[in-house]
């Protein structure tokens, strides 16, 4: 026994004592994180990219710490080595680094996921794909109008997340609100116009009206923020050439176009039916023809 209790006496075998204790401690702080991993990302890609990860950093530590025991004397010194270490490598990877963490931010906060639409850094687009480097994003916008896809994949830095504002349209509530100017004539009937233009939005909106009633609800339950009216309503605007009608209404984020067009067809088609009762406006430019003008002269102008 003895003999035993004078081994750790030693400072060889204290030396590397200390050491399996640190190599002990890292493998069961990689086998924590992995179950971590595994509960909280439900993609299999990811989480197996995630989990890989974890096990090469702390496997990375692993044969810091033995190649330190090897070649620095005493082992008090690992703090200082691995603070001036990790210094040097977060200087030069600092970008890398800031998109590791990027991708776990987003993991664990929910900043996004696939499927959600998205602005960020000034791009606008689906998130298609998320990995330890890089968030993928099909682009919407830039040369073609509305919400209609360019065709361009986008890939952007996760390290973005922590550089700017995240524009989320479709994170806990996947509705937007949108407006239609629907423009009539001063001798139209203003009243009549605006029962239409709210019984056509009321009756083509009331799916989306009643969905996001439940989830505004839920929104203000939630977060500080004040109840807002989710039913189409109407503003009036008095402009120099016509009565403009502003009908705010709430949509699918992703059919923002598609309900747009729909629902000003059907309001057309309800005030043409009016029998001129309600007219819609236009800008219109009449062209003048300037009259022919003759130039006579006296005679006693006839000789200069």
């Amino acid at each position: 026994m003895e003999r035993f209790l004078a081994l750790f006496e030693n400072p060889t075998v204290l030396k590397f004592l200390k050491l399996g204790l640190w190599i002990l401690l890292i493998i069961i702080i990689i086998g924590f994180l992995r179950k971590i991993l595994k509960k909280r990302i439900e993609d299999t890609s990811i989480r197996y990219k995630a989990q890989k990860g974890v096990e090469i950093i702390g496997y990375f530590l692993i044969f810091l710490m033995v190649f330190m025991a090897i070649t620095v004397g005493d082992i008090k010194d690992y703090t200082l080595i691995i603070g001036l270490f990790t210094a040097g490598i977060t200087f030069t990877l600092q970008e890398l680094i800031l998109s590791l963490a990027g991708s776990f931010y987003i993991f664990f906060v929910r900043v996004y996921k696939p499927g959600d639409r998205i602005e960020i850094n000034n791009i606008k687009g689906d998130v298609i794909d998320i990995d330890s480097i890089y968030t993928t994003l099909m682009e919407i916008g830039e040369w073609v109008s509305s919400d209609n896809y360019s065709g361009r994949i986008v890939k952007i830095s996760n390290a973005f997340v922590f550089k700017g504002p995240i524009k989320n349209y479709s994170m806990d509530f996947p509705f937007v609100w949108d407006e239609l100017n629907v423009l009539i004539t001063y001798g139209s009937n203003m009243e009549l116009a605006k029962s239409i233009i709210l019984e056509k939005a009321n009756e083509f909106l009331s799916d989306y009206t009643e969905k996001s009633m439940v989830q505004w609800q839920e929104m203000v339950e939630r977060y500080y923020i004040e109840n807002a009216t989710i039913k189409p309503t109407i503003a009036v605007q008095l402009t120099d050439n016509w009565i403009a009608l502003n009908l705010r209404y709430i949509t699918d984020y992703k059919l923002r176009r598609d309900t747009k067009n729909r629902l000003f067809s059907s309001i057309e088609k309800a005030l043409k039916e009016t029998e001129g009762k309600v007219t819609l406006a236009s800008t219109t430019l009449q062209l003048l023809k300037i009259p022919e003008v003759e130039i006579q002269l006296k005679k006693g102008y006839e000789g200069i």
